[in-house]
């Protein structure tokens, strides 16, 4: 396979900084968990749809209420996918973050908001609902009670936020 790095979404803070675009994989979601592979199935495709779509609108001409909301999606997708420097989320964490953007968790969330949004959550599930992520973490899947409880989190959790 062969992946491709650029520099400019490096200095973003996108690390690593993978085109998912032109990037190939032999391995693909066989190198993924299971949680994992659910929770993030279209992620590679609404990624690249957004990259093409932000290079389309930078030209500056109007767009339509679908197109308009596909890049917001795509933004806030971006933001999901920052990890601070020297401080790795556990897998747990990790589908947490994607099962919320892939659940439109983060529609109505200004984007400059996104990484406080999940910061926040994950505090809260730490305390609220410490058992969600264990179970992410010890089954390696999102099974249909832990995905009922982690959405009813979310949910609690959106309602009381800011």
């Amino acid at each position: 396979g062969q992946i491709f790095l650029e520099s400019e979404l490096f200095f973003a803070g996108f690390r690593p900084a993978v085109n998912v675009g032109l990037s190939v994989s032999r391995v693909g979601g066989a190198a993924q968990t299971k949680a994992i592979r659910k929770v993030a199935g279209r992620l590679r495709l609404d990624l690249a749809q957004y990259r093409e779509l932000s290079a389309f609108a930078s030209f500056g001409s109007d767009l339509d209420k679908a197109t308009q909301e596909k890049l917001a999606n795509g933004e806030r997708l971006m933001e999901v996918l920052k990890q601070p420097q020297y401080r790795p989320y556990s897998m747990g964490k990790q589908v947490i973050m994607l099962f919320t953007a892939a659940n439109q968790f983060l529609v109505d969330i200004p984007t400059a908001r996104i990484r406080e949004f999940l910061a926040a959550l994950l505090d809260y599930l730490d305390l609220n609902g410490p058992m969600i992520e264990e179970a992410i973490n010890k089954a390696g899947i999102i099974d249909e009670a832990t995905d009922i409880l982690l959405l009813t989190a979310i949910v609690d959790f959106k309602e009381s936020w800011d």
